[in-house]
C-alpha cells in the first residue's frame, strides 16, 4: 500500500483540484552567493563541510549541469524574470521596474511572499515590495555596508544599523524563520538570496577568529575563512529545513538550492585529486557551473541525480507550475519548467543553454559538452574546462553540436531591445536614447 501511494501521489498532485490553497506547496528558493558546483560534498567536493546540503540532496534530486550567469546581478535578473539578459538587463545593481517577477506571479496565485538576504536590484527602498514581496529583510550592496559583523540592514525598506556583535547572515536568517512561522497556515514563497559566501572572507561567529567588535568590509579579510563561511551557510540551510519540519510543513514544501555564479576568483577548491579554481566573472565553466539541489518529499524521489541541462530561466516556470499557476500561452519566458523531471519523469529537457554576459561582451550557447561563442570559437569544455584549445577537428559529433548551438545563437540575433545598450561593464545604461552613468559600489 505504501508503494502504491508513492506511485499515485505525484499524479494526484498534478491535478487542478489538488492545487487548492490548502494543498498548494510552499516554495523555498535559496540562492547562495559566489558558490560554485565544486563546493558541495554531494557533487564530489572535498574542500568544505556541507552535511546539510548533502542530506538535502540525498533526500531529493541534484543536477549535474545547472548553469547561471557569471555575475550576481545578471543571474538575479534572469532568475526572477525567467528571461535571458539579452532581453531586459540594463545595468549592474538594477532590475528594470517594468519587469514581472516570480514573486508577482505567485502573489497573484495566493502566496505570501518574502525575500531575505542580499538585494542587488535597485536602490529605491520600495523595490522589494514593487517587485512583489510582502516582507523583506535585506542587505543593500549600494547603501548598507558592512554585511557581516555589525551589519547595516533594511527591514521592509527601513534602515537599521547593528553594533553589538550581531552577524548579518544570522539576523537575516532569523527573519526568514519568522516568516515561515507567521505564514505556516497559508502557502508561501520564501526567496532566500543569501549574503554568504561572498567576499570579504571574514570569520563567522562559529570561528575562533570571530571578532564581535569588527566594523567594515575589509576587516579580518582572509581566504582562510571561506571554508567556515561555507559551513555556516550550510548550517543555515539545515536550520531552515528543520524549521519546516517543526511546523509540519516539510513534506509539501519544494526547497530548491543553487548558486548565483561560480566561486570567487582565485579560490582554490578540490574535488578529490582535481583542483578547481573559482571562476566568477568568467564565461568558462568555473564562472557558470553551479550547484542545484531540489527536495520535495511528497513529489521528488529521493537520491536522484539528473544529467539534464538547467539554467536560471527555468526556475520561474517551474515555480509557477508547482504553484498551480502555469504560464499562459504567449506569456514571455525563456525557461523550461522542470516539474516533470522533478516528479521523476522524463519531461522535456532543454538541448542548450544561452548566455549573454554584458559585462564581458560574451555571448554563447552550450550543451553538456560543447560551448559555441558568437565569435565562432567552439570548445569541448567538458574535457577542456579552461577553454585552452578550440575544437578544430570536424568530427560528426562536433559538427552536429556546432549546428545545434549556432541555431540557438541565431534565435537571439534580434532579441536585444533597441532602447538598451549592449552593456560595457562600467555601469552605463542607455534607455530611450539617454546615457546614464551609475557607480558600482558592490558585487
Amino acid at each position: 500500500m505504501k508503494h502504491l501511494i508513492t506511485l499515485i501521489l505525484p499524479c494526484l498532485l498534478g491535478l487542478p483540484w489538488f492545487c487548492s490553497a490548502a494543498n498548494k506547496p510552499n516554495i523555498v528558493l535559496i540562492l547562495a552567493d559566489d558558490l560554485g558546483y565544486e563546493c558541495i560534498g554531494a557533487n564530489g567536493g572535498t574542500s568544505y563541510q556541507t552535511p546539510c546540503l548533502d542530506k538535502l540532496a540525498a533526500g531529493g534530486m541534484r543536477f549535474e549541469h545547472c548553469h547561471s550567469q557569471p555575475l550576481c546581478t545578471p543571474t538575479r535578473v534572469q532568475l526572477m524574470t525567467g528571461l535571458y539578459n539579452v532581453r531586459n538587463y540594463t545595468r549592474f545593481g538594477e532590475l528594470d521596474r517594468a519587469q514581472t517577477t516570480f514573486a508577482h506571479r505567485l502573489k497573484q496565485a495566493g502566496y505570501a511572499t518574502g525575500i531575505f538576504g542580499k538585494w542587488q536590484l535597485g536602490q529605491q527602498p520600495d523595490s522589494p515590495r514593487h517587485f512583489g514581496f510582502d516582507e523583506a529583510c535585506l542587505w543593500q550592496h549600494t547603501r548598507r555596508p558592512p554585511r557581516y559583523a555589525n551589519p547595516g540592514l533594511e527591514f521592509n525598506g527601513v534602515e537599521k544599523d547593528f553594533s553589538k556583535g550581531e552577524y548579518g547572515p544570522d539576523v537575516v536568517h532569523e527573519q526568514a524563520l519568522a516568516f515561515i512561522a507567521k505564514n505556516k497556515a497559508r502557502p508561501f514563497l520564501l526567496y532566500y538570496p543569501m549574503i554568504l559566501t561572498h567576499s570579504p572572507y571574514q570569520p563567522t561567529p562559529d570561528s575562533a577568529n570571530w571578532d564581535p567588535k569588527a566594523v567594515g568590509e575589509n576587516v579580518n579579510n582572509d581566504k582562510k575563512h571561506f571554508a567556515g563561511m561555507v559551513r555556516h551557510m550550510d548550517k543555515h540551510v539545515g536550520s531552515l529545513v528543520a524549521a519546516l519540519e517543526d511546523h509540519g510543513l516539510r513534506k509539501n514544501t519544494l526547497v530548491m538550492f543553487l548558486g548565483d555564479n561560480g566561486t570567487g576568483g582565485g579560490m582554490e577548491s578540490r574535488m578529490g585529486a582535481r583542483v578547481v579554481m573559482g571562476g566568477k566573472g568568467q564565461s568558462k565553466a568555473g564562472g557558470t557551473h553551479v550547484p542545484f539541489i531540489a527536495s520535495w518529499p511528497v513529489m521528488i524521489p529521493a537520491g536522484k541525480v539528473s544529467g539534464d541541462l538547467v539554467d536560471t530561466t527555468d526556475f520561474l516556470p517551474t515555480m509557477c507550475e508547482a504553484a498551480g499557476a502555469p504560464l499562459a500561452e504567449g506569456q514571455p519566458c525563456d525557461g523550461h519548467s522542470l516539474l516533470e523531471q522533478l516528479r521523476g519523469g522524463k519531461g522535456k529537457p532543454r538541448e542548450w543553454i544561452y548566455v549573454w554576459h554584458p559585462t564581458r561582451e560574451r555571448e554563447l550557447a552550450a550543451d553538456q559538452r560543447f560551448k559555441l561563442y558568437a565569435t565562432g570559437k567552439m570548445f569541448d569544455y567538458a574535457a577542456d574546462p579552461l577553454e585552452t584549445k578550440p575544437v578544430e577537428t570536424a568530427s560528426a559529433e562536433a559538427t552536429a553540436a556546432r549546428a545545434k548551438l549556432q541555431a540557438a545563437l541565431d534565435r537571439f540575433k534580434d532579441a536585444r531591445p533597441a532602447t538598451l545598450k549592449a552593456g560595457d561593464g562600467t555601469g552605463y545604461q542607455q534607455t530611450a536614447g539617454k546615457k546614464q552613468k551609475g557607480k558600482r559600489r558592490g558585487k
